[in-house]
This record gives C-alpha cells, structure tokens and sequence, in this order.
C-alpha cells in the first residue's frame, strides 16, 4: 500500500534519472488536434469532463477548444457555474449546457448578471427564466438591447399582448436568439402565399410557435394539400394549427384511407366530423379503431395499395 511508504528524506540521495523524473511535469501536448490530449494536464479540462462537458462536441465549435485551455477553474470557471445553478440550470444539466455553449465561460459575470436582471424586471419568473435559459443555451450571451429589441419584435409584428409574447417565447426561447429573416419569411408566406389574415396568423403562431422556425417549403406544401386537395378553410386550420406541425405523409396516407371508406368528413357541421386534431394527433391503432371504424391490418393493406 502507497500510504505506507514513509516521506524520502530531503538529505537522501537520489540518482540522477530519479532526478529527472522528479523535475520533469509532464508538458501539455503543444498540438493536439483533441482536446482530449490535454485532460492529463489541465486542472479546468478534467474538472469540466468530472462536470459532464462532452470535449469532442465543444472542439467543433470554433475557438471553444484554445478558449477552455486559457481558462483557470478556481478563477473564471467556478463563478459562472455558480451563476448556472443560481439561475435555475439543474446540476446534471451543468455539463450538456457548457458542451453546448462553452462560450458563456469568458463572458463577464455582472453582464449575465444584468441579462437575467433585465428578464425579471420583464415579469418572467424565476422558473421560467430557468426554462429558457436551459432550452435556449445561447440565450444570456445576448445583450440586453438585443432581447428587448427581440421581444418588441414579436409584440409588434404579432400584435400580441405583453403576457402573450412573454407566453409565447418561454415556450420556444430560441426565437430570441435564432435569426429573424426565417421569421419574417415565414409570416410573408402565411400572409401572402397562404392568404391568412392578420388575426389568424396572430392565433396560429400562439398555438404553434414552431411555425416561425418551420421550412417554408413544407409549411406551403401541407398548407396546398389540407386546403386545395382536403378543402379545409382558412378559418378551421387557424383553430388547429399543429397540423402543420404533422408530417405530410400521414396527412395524405390517413386522409385517403378516410375517403377510400368514404369518412373524409372535415366540417364541423356534419354529425361525422372528425377534427384535424384527431386525424393527426392519433397513434395508428387508435385512429383505425376509433377514427376510420377499421382495422390495422385494413389501414396496412390500403397503405400497399398506394
């Protein structure tokens, strides 16, 4: 057992490899293409992968590898991980949040502090903020003038409600930090390629905030097959809008299987409607049974036949 070995002496007589050895740290690798290499001597690295930070995810993104190598724990490591835990980031979340953005390490700590200051004064509780922050990693290395110009935007361009925005960007807090053209882009296409109206995108949006960040592409080509091939009206996609979210493959398999039995009915007004909720939100076995009144094993031979 190592414990037993008794201190050497400082007069004892050592050789000179002994000697050598002793003097000799081991010297950081000086170009390592892994950030792996340097675990051995860096105290932050080892400290960071104790934590749960995936180093071969973090030397993908650019600089972060030189940027965590210049970093001292005790000193500039520690007080932003502080800082996570007090915002609300869970212990077991600290190291895929830092693998994720690395970068919040160099930031200064009284900017992060005003960030999140700048959020309450908003009236985003406690919980929330640490929702956001967690969900949208990137979030508090923006600046305070870039979030409140970001919730002004969704305000206006929405016409929502103070508590609605807030609503609205708790539930997808990545809209303050990705871009805004595919944003704008994709309230162009729903005003202009899909015809609705103001009020109703204002509804759709609320709904489903990931119609901002959907593709355009697919947005149109579900939007041409629920309203030009399954006649649904404008007023009836904006009361279930999470279809869009649906993949148009289910759509177009379960609607043809619904008018092959002749039980495509979408207006609310016929005793047979089905809701689109139902024709999209249903696992299989249930919309066979309960939707389309048939088997599995009908729905699996009709889907051969397409």
């Amino acid at each position: 057992d190592w414990d037993d070995i008794p201190p050497s002496s400082a007069l004892e007589v050592i050789s000179e490899e002994e000697a050598v050895q002793i003097i000799a740290e081991p010297l950081p690798p000086i170009q390592s293409s892994t950030l792996r290499d340097y675990v051995d001597h860096s105290e932050t690295l080892a400290k960071l992968v104790h934590l749960g930070v995936d180093l071969s995810q973090v030397e993908k993104r650019q600089k972060a590898g030189q940027l965590l190598l210049t970093l001292d724990f005790e000193k500039d490591v520690k007080k932003i991980l502080l800082f996570l835990k007090d915002v609300g980031v869970e212990d077991n979340q600290l190291g895929p949040f830092l693998t994720k953005n690395p970068y919040i390490l160099r930031e200064d700590l009284e900017a992060l502090e005003t960030r999140v200051a700048y959020l309450k004064s908003k009236k985003f509780g406690k919980s929330e903020i640490a929702q956001m922050v967690s969900r949208a990693p990137y979030l508090l290395l923006f600046s305070v003038e870039r979030l409140d110009n970001r919730l002004g935007f969704f305000k206006n361009e929405l016409g929502l409600s103070v508590k609605k925005t807030k609503d609205l960007v708790i539930r997808l807090p990545r809209l303050l930090t990705g871009k805004l053209e595919p944003v704008k882009e994709n309230l162009q296409v729903c005003q202009i390629e899909l015809g609705f109206q103001r009020n109703e995108i204002q509804q759709i949006v609320y709904k489903t905030p990931k119609i901002l960040t959907a593709s355009k592409k697919r947005l149109k080509q579900t939007f041409d097959y629920l309203h030009n091939i399954m006649g649904i009206p404008h007023h009836m996609l904006t009361r279930f809008p999470q279809v869009f979210n649906s993949k148009l493959l289910r759509i177009r398999e379960r609607h043809m299987f619904l008018a092959f039995l002749g039980r495509a009915q979408y207006d609310p007004a016929q005793p047979s409607y089905i809701s689109l909720d139902q024709l999209v939100s249903l696992p299989d076995e249930v919309f066979c049974t309960e939707i389309a009144k048939a088997s599995m094993q009908d729905f699996e031979n009709f889907l051969k036949t397409l």
